[in-house]
């Protein structure tokens, strides 16, 4: 600590006769004038200060902890050494700015603050910088969210990352412990927040140039410039001063997915302009015009029966495109891709990536338009010459199902050869209402050819066929007035449905599933029914449970005389017999042999997919 506060000097008073003070002692032997002018000499010594202000300070005594500082009062002030840690060096002598907190305190010493003196002082210059639009040096000290911490006259300031540059800087933590010339854009008093730029001193550099760029700026004109943000319609390139946009259809002939496939940020490149409009500044970039177009590089033999190849680049609903250089593309449509019909979708024959041959059907290099196909890499089989004996009518095949229609179903019989089999020659017995009722997709399917169209491509099939119309036989068992068992399978509000012996169906209309008791009969009940009406055309046969129990009108019998010739009726043993009839019992063998091969091909089919 220093003891006193009070250091009085030759140089504070110069006129002050010390000799005379020592002979007479101070406050001793002076006359009321010589007082009054020795009172005067001493107050001019001092300085008038104000509490609050920042004034200027003469270093008189540095140690350790403290600093001990003149500011031309009665009494020193003494600051801590923690303050000026910004001056290693201090030493005697040196002048530095405080701030008056207190003339005197308790104990009637001067307080006094170089930290606040500091503060004061910066805000002074910050906004006076603002004011007068003075450059300051900043030094960086951290990285924030969304930008940088710089230091300016003492007081921390933010540089959002937005105003460091023109381009987007990626990495802040290169600018960090470097100094930086910014500018006060911005201060908030109520938060002590100061928000400066580096960037509009950049863009004032810019400026003079971006105008002389503009001004000889012309279509066809080459430039270079750095990429400067990639999007995935296009690159901003900048030109030195301004942007212009290179879209992503002009950065290559070939096909571009996403710019990043072939430019990354900060790449320096050359580009043509294309357009540019001076009121909006907008520039249009294109980098493959700077090449030949690929198409006038095509060899001269190439023409409609070439075969090429290439990588698949795209698919669409419709067709596949296929590049056979960067730039040059055919298409693939997906009728040219197989023989076979069933084929709809590009995505189940081809994928991007693959790298295939194909043959060219259409070319046109003044529109630069190609049209290719693949399935003409391979035979036609509607065109091979044992086409006519293969399938002729009768010849029994057996295909894929590959398409169900509400009329039928389409059956792949090799590649590119496909039948049509309509519904209603999907059985003999059973009526079917769809295909799907019926078989599924992926099935195969016994069938004979019934009709076949080379000119055309068209060829008609039977899955009935491949056995004999039953129907004729039939016609001896189910005739009218004959009584058979019957299950009720299906029921409407008009009529019902009945099954018969031999897996064939018949018909009753609802007056005619009334029982003897009155009740009507439901689904799942098995009764006795009598053939009203056979039509073996048609594969119908209506019947009635009512007619079983009802008595017979006396006209029945004249209509059945007058309908037709009165058979030969058998006795009732040799009726309800109907084993004994030699054709019945063969279409009974059949059906039953039929029916355990069916189950049998089932089971095997179930084995094989269980085993898969």
């Amino acid at each position: 600590m220093y003891e006193g506060h009070i250091f009085m000097t030759d140089q504070q008073f110069p006129a002050f006769d010390w000799d005379k003070v020592t002979k007479k002692g101070i406050g001793g032997g002076y006359s009321a004038n010589e007082k009054a002018e020795l009172e005067k000499l001493y107050g001019d010594t001092f300085s008038p200060i104000e509490e609050k202000d920042v004034v200027e300070a003469l270093v008189v005594g540095v140690s350790d902890r403290e600093v001990l500082l003149n500011i031309g009062f009665k009494s020193d002030g003494i600051v801590s050494r923690s303050e000026f840690r910004d001056l290693p060096d201090l030493k005697v002598g040196d002048k530095v700015e405080v701030f008056i907190e207190k003339q005197e305190d308790a104990l009637g010493q001067l307080v006094i603050s170089r930290k606040k003196a500091r503060i004061l002082t910066a805000w002074s210059k910050i906004e006076k910088a603002l004011e007068t639009d003075v450059i300051v040096d900043a030094l960086i000290k951290r990285r924030t969210k969304g930008g940088l911490i710089v230091d300016i006259y003492g007081i921390e300031a933010f540089l959002p990352g937005s105003q460091i540059d023109v381009k987007p800087i990626r990495d802040f933590d290169v600018f960090v412990g470097k100094r930086m010339e910014v500018k006060v854009v911005k201060i908030n008093h109520t938060n002590d927040n100061v928000v400066v730029s580096h960037k509009v001193l950049i863009e004032k550099d810019l400026e003079s140039q971006r105008q002389q760029i503009l001004t000889n700026l012309e279509k066809g004109q080459v430039l270079e410039g750095v990429v400067k943000n990639i999007t995935n319609f296009g690159v901003f390139i900048d030109l030195g001063g301004v942007d212009g946009l290179l879209h992503i259809t002009d950065i290559s002939w070939g096909r571009v997915n996403h710019p990043n496939e072939v430019l990354n940020l900060d790449d320096k490149i050359k580009v043509v302009v294309l357009d540019f409009d001076d009121e909006k500044k907008r520039i249009s970039l294109g980098m493959k015009q700077l090449e030949a177009h690929p198409w006038d590089s095509l060899a001269q033999n190439l023409e409609v029966g070439s075969k090429v190849s290439g990588k698949i680049v795209n698919i669409a609903d419709y067709g596949a495109f296929l590049e056979l250089k960067p730039g040059v593309e055919g298409l693939i449509h997906v009728s040219e891709m197989s023989w076979s019909q069933h084929l709809r979708n590009p995505s189940d024959f081809l994928q991007i990536g693959d790298e295939i041959s194909a043959v060219v059907l259409t070319l046109d290099k003044e529109e630069r338009k190609m049209s290719l196909g693949i399935k003409q890499l391979t035979e036609d089989p509607w065109t091979k010459q044992d086409l006519l004996a293969k399938y002729a009518i009768g010849t029994r095949h057996t295909g894929t199902v590959r398409n169900l229609t509400n009329f039928g179903l389409f059956l792949e019989l090799e590649e590119g050869i496909d039948g049509l089999v309509h519904v209603s020659d999907l059985s003999w017995t059973k009526k079917i209402k769809h295909p799907s009722d019926f078989v599924k997709i992926g099935d195969t399917l016994e069938v004979v050819v019934l009709e076949l169209d080379v000119e055309n491509r068209r060829l008609a099939l039977s899955h009935k066929h491949i056995e004999e119309n039953p129907w004729d036989t039939f016609e001896s068992v189910f005739e009218v007035g004959s009584v058979h068992d019957a299950s009720i399978i299906a029921k409407s509000d008009k009529a019902v449905t009945l099954e018969l012996p031999y897996g064939i169906e018949g018909t009753a209309t609802l007056k005619g599933i009334v029982k003897e008791d009155g009740s009507v009969a439901e689904v799942g009940d098995k009764l006795k029914f009598e053939v009203t009406e056979f039509n073996k055309d048609e594969k119908k046969i209506a019947l009635s449970h009512t007619k079983t129990w009802e008595a017979p009108s006396a006209e029945e019998p004249e209509k059945k005389k007058a309908g037709k010739p009165e058979k030969v009726k058998l006795p009732e043993a040799e009726k309800s017999t109907l084993g004994d009839i030699s054709a019945l019992a063969a279409l009974k063998d059949q059906l039953v042999s039929e029916e355990a091969a069916s189950k049998k091909k089932a089971a095997s089919k179930k084995k094989a997919e269980t085993e898969e």
